[in-house]
Order: structure tokens, then sequence, then C-alpha cells
């Protein structure tokens, strides 16, 4: 995980070593695409619905849709199923208009070039599902602002219900609604930075991150494309993987996990890292063999990626930093122990192995930390139950 839930100090356990021989897994790039800036192509899977209703999410919270009128219409037009294609423009139209401000900052005009609008998506509940519909409730946290002028960028939290509909073999939108989500505070250690280091993660800096929904027989994310965008993905999945409340309380999973997204070089020394780490959690949060305090309380964790950036890529071998947000604490009747949300930058290194990207190093670095909503009260402690627990979790990318 990202933001330790032992001492709540910023730190990562360097990913590692795959398992043994094994057949080489198929690459899963070659069904997802991107159509006018929009991810298509998912599996008829819940995974595959909660992967489309997160990055439609993503794109409509995105600079390009808020800002260009052309670009939206388009997006709306590849997002949306037929029969709610005019709606869906228009309601992106009126959507619009309170959220530009936003964008603006403290300059008297909109810079587009400046400005900054990104998505994490920190849970995905299923509402309902068959394979011809679906409804998927996020939980989200989007940061807002301009890296021109003297206002840092502003975070929020939304609680926003998407529906779909499978529709010309995919998952199309058909509708969606959206409230002030849960409010996790802003670990007390960060203070948000300076307008000018949120200049990185503007539109011609970074992108947004693609969930694809593809997992293998495994249930974790199946082989990547030998490519930037198979590496960014690669990278986007591992941090959210180490994110999984499962990886500090299942020994099982969390060394499948490791076998399955880890270089072979690295697994003995991560696997041991790791186990150490998730015991000290244990330990210090209290939790017992079922992963709860005893008062009941339940270990809440998750990691999203709100950008991603490539520092260098090869067919060998890749570097990519994630900007994300990492929520930690306990989902109870203890407020002292109330989930905390932090935001960190982190470097994934990864090598090309057995078909496709293995992590061989994940470095924290830099807090990247926005200014916490404005005149909002923190949830309640026992009010993050709703976005635990393993059924919760975000698609993969």
């Amino acid at each position: 995980m990202i933001v330790s839930l032992s001492t709540g100090s910023a730190s990562t356990p360097s990913p590692a070593k795959s398992s043994t021989a094994h057949t080489a897994p198929k690459p899963r790039g070659e069904r997802m695409r991107v159509h006018h800036g929009v991810p298509v192509g998912y599996p008829r899977t819940q995974a595959g619905a909660k992967a489309a209703a997160a990055n439609y999410t993503t794109v409509r919270g995105s600079v390009s849709f808020l800002l260009n009128k052309n670009a939206r219409h388009r997006a709306a037009t590849v997002m949306a199923a037929d029969a709610a294609a005019s709606t869906a423009t228009k309601k992106a139209d009126h959507a619009v208009g309170q959220a530009v401000g936003a964008l603006r900052g403290d300059n008297a005009k909109v810079h587009p070039q400046q400005a900054l609008a990104r998505t994490g998506v920190l849970s995905a509940h299923v509402l309902g599902f068959d394979t011809n519909k679906a409804m998927i409730r996020l939980w989200t946290t989007t940061v807002r602002g301009s890296a021109a002028g003297h206002s840092t960028p502003k975070t929020a939290f939304q609680a926003v219900t998407v529906t779909l509909t499978w529709e010309s073999n995919d998952w199309k939108f058909r509708d969606s609604s959206s409230t002030s989500g849960l409010v996790a505070p802003i670990d007390a250690r960060q203070t948000s930075n300076v307008t000018s280091d949120f200049s990185g993660y503007v539109p011609g800096a970074a992108k947004d991150p693609v969930l694809s929904g593809a997992t293998g027989e495994d249930g974790f994310p199946a082989g990547y494309e030998r490519s930037e965008r198979g590496a960014r993905a690669a990278a986007t999945s591992a941090a959210m993987l180490y994110g999984d409340p499962r990886f500090f309380t299942d020994d099982n999973w969390r060394h499948k996990m490791l076998a399955a997204t880890a270089a072979p070089s690295v697994l003995g020394t991560v696997r041991s890292d790791a186990d150490s780490t998730a015991q000290l959690v244990v330990e210090n949060r209290g939790l017992g063999g079922d992963g709860k305090t005893t008062d009941g309380g339940e270990l809440v964790t998750r990691t999203a990626a709100l950008a991603t950036r490539s520092v260098s890529y090869s067919d060998h071998a890749a570097s990519i930093e994630l900007w994300t947000a990492s929520v930690g604490g306990i989902a109870g009747k203890d407020e002292t122990q109330r989930p905390q949300i932090a935001y960190l930058r982190m470097t994934v290194d990864l090598t090309w192995t057995d078909g496709t990207w293995k992590t061989t190093a994940v470095t924290p670095s830099e807090p990247l930390v926005p200014s916490p909503p404005a005149a909002e009260e923190a949830a309640p402690a026992d009010s993050f139950v709703d976005v635990g627990g393993a059924s919760n979790a975000p698609a993969f990318a």
C-alpha cells in the first residue's frame, strides 16, 4: 500500500519476482482501444462494466471534455447508447458550466493548457448487473484548478452512479448522477503544494489512467501489450493492487498477487518485505484473522491513479510515474482511526518478462497535495465501511 497504515509514513514494498516457469500470458491490448479520446472495447463482465463506468466518469471530468465543445460532443456520442446520445450530450453541456470556473483558479480567465482536471476512482460497487445492463456506484476523488496563478487546485469527493447497457458489443453509457461523496480528510502530515508544482500533470504533460476490466484465469491483470500504453497500464494496476486491503489481511492473496505482478528477479525479496509490512499493519491496527478490530472495525485501503507519465520507455524496460490518491484507515467506531487520504507521486519500474510487463521497483517520491474540500466535514469513520471490501474494488488497468 502507498500510505503505511502502521506508521502513517509514505512507503511501499518494492515489487517482486514472478513465480516459477509458466505459459506466457496472452497480451490483452487488442480489444481495448481509444476512440475520440474515449477508451472502448470492454469485456461483458462485471469487471468490464466497472471499467467502463470508471473510464467514462474520468473522461467526463477531463479538461478536453470540459473546455472543448467539439471534443465533448464527439466523446459523448462515443460513450452513449444510441437512445441516450442526444440527452447525454445536452446533460454534458449543462454540467460543464458548473465545472469550468474551478479550472480558472484565481486567474481572470481559463487557460486550457494550464487547466488541471483529474479523477481517481477509489471504489466501484455493483448495484445491479446482468449481461445486458449494469449499474455501478463509484466513489471518486477529483482535483481541479489551474497550474497558473496562486490558488492551489482543490480536491473533492463524489459518489457517481453510472447506468450502462450492452450495445454494439460494448458497454455504453445510458445515464449518470452524482452527489457529494464520503470526505476523507487529507493526512495531517501532508500540506498543500504550491500551484506551479502541478504543471507536470496538465493535459500536455500527463495522461489519465485507463482501466480495462480484463483479467487472467487467476483473477489478476492479464498480460499487457509490449508498448508504452501497456507499461502505463501495468504500473497503474500494480499501484491499485498494493492498495487493496487483501494485501494486508490475506497472505495467500498477497503472495499470488506478487507472483502475478512482479519480476522473477525480485520476488523473494519483495515477498519477504511485503509479509513484514502486512504483519506490522495487522499488529498496529489490532486486526484479527478476519481483518477486523475487536470492536468490529474494518480495514479500508484503496489506491487510485490520478495521472500517469512516462519517465522512460524501451521494448525491454520502462519507468512510469504515477500521481496517486491513497486512502487508509479503519471503518468503525474509533474516530481516531478514521480513513485518511494521501496524495503521492510514485515511480514504477518495469521489465518485459514472461510475455508481459512485471514490476521491479515501486518507489514513492514527493507528495503532490491539492487543497482540501472547501467547507466540508470529514465523514464519520463508520461510514467508510460502504467502500471497503473486495467486492468494491475498482477494475484493473
